[in-house]
């Protein structure tokens, strides 16, 4: 045990959407991850900004976890994202937009 205390989930959310600030992007990344697998849609705004992290890696990750958290919301910045974005970028902000588009015809 290394004596760490489990956060309670709003407050586990609310240290994860702080880290999405965090300097090191790696850090930034990984609380994108964590974010996602929660599931927790008031994460969506913060993943909407991680859009336009300065780092590529960054802002892949934030598309994932906008098309895993499935949410509406995100379509229009989405598709904003598209624009100048690279390609590898691009492919997983379009795979994005498909899964966002099929939840939301279920």
């Amino acid at each position: 045990m290394d004596g760490r205390v489990p956060l309670p989930g709003g407050e586990r959310l609310k240290h994860f959407i702080i880290l999405l600030a965090d300097e090191d992007p790696s850090n930034r990344w990984k609380a994108i991850e964590v974010l996602a697998r929660e599931g927790d849609v008031s994460a969506v705004d913060p993943l909407i900004t991680a859009l336009s992290d300065p780092d590529w890696r960054v802002r892949q990750k934030a598309a994932w976890a906008l098309g895993r958290l499935g949410d509406p919301k995100a379509l229009v910045p989405l598709r904003r994202a598209l624009r100048g974005e690279s390609e590898g970028v691009k492919e997983i902000i379009l795979e994005a937009i498909s899964e966002i588009t099929m939840r939301s015809r279920e």
